[in-house]
């Protein structure tokens, strides 16, 4: 709509809810009121008095729902997330003490709860998230990485890049024994 492009009424009033669509009929009765009682013989003297256009009211409303909705997309996502742990906490500790229960040692109750969180497509409840200051301090390491990099002589540099090429070797090779003796790659 901002662009210019005509936009079928119908089409208009599918994206918004009821509410909203009052909002916006009100708004555009308020204009109508205002252009009864203020006569205006110029664009400056619109502008001055507050008219707006139909579109314009459209698009202030189209701006007013996607900024609720925007408000209430965090609540309901953060919501959903309590809820999933939640769920997985419930699920896990329900299987450890019933192992426990049953006799078994913490370390078997511990893998038997993680089956039951496997079973229900859950995470595993010490498995390891990143979270914004690991991402901050890897981005510190990579930036000193690179800076150290930066002032290596070409010596330095050439042994780096060979102990590089000799590691990725190392481990394409282990991968690949690996492959031909059937053993997983740990």
């Amino acid at each position: 709509m901002k662009a210019g492009k005509e936009v079928a009424i119908r089409d208009v009033k599918a994206l918004l809810s009821d509410e909203q669509i009052a909002a916006m009929d009100a708004a555009w009765a308020e204009q109508q009121a205002l252009r009864k009682n203020k006569r205006a013989r110029t664009k400056e003297e619109e502008q001055a008095f507050g008219w707006k256009t139909k579109r314009e009211i459209y698009i202030e409303a189209y701006e007013r729902a996607l900024n609720e909705a925007n408000d209430l997309l965090l609540e309901a996502y953060q919501e959903r997330l309590d809820k999933a742990e939640l769920r997985a906490a419930k699920i896990y500790l329900d299987a450890y003490f019933s192992e426990k229960d049953e006799g078994k040692e913490a370390y078997q109750a511990d893998l038997a709860a993680k089956n039951e969180l496997k079973r229900a497509h859950l995470e595993k409840v010490d498995a390891a998230r990143m979270n914004a200051r690991d991402k901050e301090v890897w981005a510190m390491e990579d930036a000193i990485r690179a800076e150290i990099r930066k002032n290596m002589t070409p010596d330095e540099l050439e042994q780096l890049e060979l102990a590089e090429e000799h590691e990725r070797a190392l481990a394409s090779s282990k991968v690949k024994t690996r492959a031909k003796t059937g053993k997983a790659y740990k």
